[in-house]
């Protein structure tokens, strides 16, 4: 059977799917043929959309294990099969890690591993009764595999999130694959919260070996490879997307011919 990137008849979650880099996930497959449903705690103005194919939306905290649960059944009932599930959503504000609260940090541990951890569980449950199995890919950061100054937690978290998918890999083989990505600076419609204005971006830009930062449909473009029958030998991988990295700081301050 030769392997393709055709969704077509597939069902795909997205959490977070309805903005940012987890609107380009969601359109790159939309433009595949699937039927994607997103959640979150608030629809998006505009439903991600490709000709007329729109993704479905639910309102779902991802922090509430029942409303995980929930909401898994429902689309397995109502879809009777889940292909692939993208764990996307998450997310942290700066804090500084002397003085923030302790709830504070729990509730980013919560957001960013343990709602993947048991959104993972629950369409895992169902993967494993299909004959077809599935895949998940898990969205990690560099803040994963560097410091993570101003957002301890979160880089803890995402690093976890690491450590879990190559578990995971090995617990739910052969029927369900789980494989991260490493994402890098990400150009959103918030990058101006994070990078400044657009002299800002570009000075961060100059900074990358690939000269820009990278687009949420970049890291779509991985998900719908890292999902499809093309990466069916390809479990408990992490694959970094983040332009070529980032220059060793020495290299600026060295003072050599």
């Amino acid at each position: 059977m030769q392997a393709s990137l055709d969704y077509s008849g597939k069902v795909v979650i997205v959490t977070g799917g309805g903005k940012g880099v987890g609107k380009g996930i969601s359109e790159r497959f939309l433009s595949l043929g699937a039927t994607v449903i997103i959640c979150g705690r608030t629809e998006p103005e505009q439903l991600p959309q490709i000709g007329e194919n729109t993704a479905i939306f639910s309102s779902v905290d991802v922090r509430d294990v029942d409303a995980i649960f929930s909401f898994v059944e429902h689309v397995a009932a109502a879809h009777k099969r889940i292909d692939v599930l993208i764990n996307n959503a998450g997310g942290a504000p700066a804090a500084d890690a002397a003085t923030v609260s302790p709830r504070f940090s729990e509730s980013i541990i919560r957001l960013n591993l343990l709602a993947p951890l048991n959104f993972s569980q629950a369409c895992n449950a169902v993967m494993q009764q299909q004959a077809s199995g599935g895949a998940i890919v898990n969205i990690a950061s560099v803040s994963a595999v560097r410091p993570s100054p101003g957002t301890a937690a979160y880089g803890a978290a995402k690093a976890g999130l690491v450590s879990l998918t190559t578990s995971l890999a090995v617990e739910w083989a052969p029927k369900v694959r789980t494989n991260a990505i490493i994402a890098g600076l990400i150009r959103t419609e918030q990058s101006h919260l994070h990078y400044g204005d657009e002299a800002g971006i570009d000075a961060i830009a100059n900074t990358i070996p690939l000269g820009r930062l990278a687009l949420p449909q970049d890291i779509g473009d991985a998900c719908v490879f890292l999902a499809s029958d093309l990466a069916s030998y390809i479990s408990g991988s992490t694959l970094t997307i983040h332009g070529g990295g980032e220059k060793p700081a020495f290299l600026g301050a060295a003072n050599v011919e």
